[in-house]
């Protein structure tokens, strides 16, 4: 039987910029993470490159990126987002909607981006059934 390997996202700081949160793979923590600001889409108009995805479920899969040239993880049906990714950088003005993923060891930054980038990468280029990320 095929284990489902379950990523969680937990938005612990929302600031006016950005958010950051915490990402547990299986129970596990693996990093911190970097977003944009988070907005209530039932109550707030969507900015677009400045806006959080709503929280929520979406399925995980791994497809090739032009901007990145690899593969890349994607979140499948994010309500009025499209190409959602996880991936490497290190402020707000890398994200446009995406997840970062690094070490928040600087003000409303990320450092050893590209590292946990990687290894989350692995883990899901690896996983024997689905993938999911939950976001809160």
């Amino acid at each position: 039987m095929k284990e489902i390997l379950k990523i969680k996202l937990e938005r612990l700081w929302l600031k006016e910029s950005y958010t950051i949160g915490k990402l547990y793979v299986d129970g596990k923590y693996l990093c911190d993470t970097l977003e944009d600001k988070f907005r209530d889409l039932s109550k707030a108009k969507k900015v677009y490159g400045e806006t959080a995805i709503p929280a929520g479920e979406y399925r995980v899969i791994m497809t090739y990126s032009p901007k990145f040239r690899r593969e890349m993880p994607l979140l499948l049906n994010v309500p009025q987002f499209e190409t959602v990714r996880i991936h490497p950088g290190n402020t707000a003005d890398d994200t446009e909607g995406c997840i970062l993923v690094g070490e928040n060891k600087v003000k409303g930054g990320l450092i050893n981006s590209r590292i946990h980038s990687d290894r989350l990468n692995e883990m899901i280029q690896s996983a024997d059934g689905d993938v999911i990320i939950e976001i809160s």
